[in-house]
């Protein structure tokens, strides 16, 4: 596995812990850095960190993305996956949109339930063509 494909996976890692343990997720990012078992990346960190910050905006787009699904009730692991894959869209330029959907849609192939692939594919292909301006 690639090294950014390990620390998307490591970042979900912990967006869904601090959600489903209704932790702070930057304390909980501390302790697995710390623990470094397994290894936190600076990517990961990166990612995490910049899902908390613009945590707000991207549970906005994200509901309103999510056609007849509440943020709530959305799968735990789904929610993780979108928040993550949202803020490498919109606030990390260096990689292709394409490539974090693609990303994104493995780990809910992996992690997720049967119908969740098409499901985070088809939230954040709705989330690029609205957000992301074409040239």
């Amino acid at each position: 596995m690639a090294a950014r494909s390990k620390a998307r996976k490591r970042a979900v890692d912990v967006l869904y812990e601090a959600d489903l343990r209704s932790r702070d997720v930057i304390e909980l990012l501390r302790e697995r850095v710390a623990d470094s078992n397994p290894p936190v990346s600076e990517h990961a960190v990166r990612l995490v960190e910049g899902a908390h910050e613009h945590a707000t905006e991207i549970d906005r787009l994200i509901g309103e993305h999510a056609d007849g699904w509440t943020l709530d009730r959305l799968p735990d692991v789904d929610r993780a996956i979108l928040r993550m894959a949202v803020f490498e869209l919109l606030w990390v330029p260096d990689v292709p949109d394409a490539v974090v959907i693609d990303e994104a849609v493995e780990l809910a192939k992996a992690l997720s339930t049967d119908d969740s692939s098409s499901y985070v594919n088809g939230v954040l292909g709705g989330i690029i063509r609205r957000e992301i301006p074409t040239a």
